[in-house]
């Protein structure tokens, strides 16, 4: 879900109710090549009281900066859909190998794994119609 505020959208849905509702999502440039935004922060937590940020200076936002323009013309100068979602696997798998295992962690692990696998298709797919690395259906 989007919701416009001025040149910022704001993305809603991560919030449930009955739940902390702490992390804002915002979408922070306009569409590029093929209607996608670019740049995201997320913000709403603290690290300084994360014990896995040990070089911490009190962020409160995360930027995320996928890929904008190919990389044949741009280089590689952000991430992609599904690296984000390899680290959402991992972290699933991680918990379904521990004391957090569950059928529901393990169906968000499958829908992530075969939303990678769907990604990846479509990357085979552009580079067998020689289409891969350019801005082209």
């Amino acid at each position: 879900m989007r919701k416009q505020l001025n040149t910022i959208v704001e993305l809603t849905e991560h919030l449930l109710e009955g739940t902390s509702n702490e992390l804002q999502i915002y979408v922070l440039d306009f569409p590029g090549a093929g209607n996608a935004n670019h740049y995201y922060e997320i913000s709403g937590f603290n690290t300084n009281t994360n014990p896995s940020c040990q070089f911490s200076n009190g962020n409160s936002g995360l930027d995320i900066y996928f890929q904008n323009g190919t990389i044949p013309e741009k280089g590689v100068n952000g991430v992609t859909i599904e690296s984000l979602l390899a680290v959402c696997a991992d972290r699933l798998r991680s918990f379904q190998a521990g004391p957090f295992a569950c059928d529901d962690n393990q169906d968000a692990l499958d829908n992530i794994s075969n939303a990678i696998k769907f990604l990846q298709k479509r990357t085979r797919s552009r580079i067998a119609r020689q289409v891969e690395g350019k801005e082209i259906v």
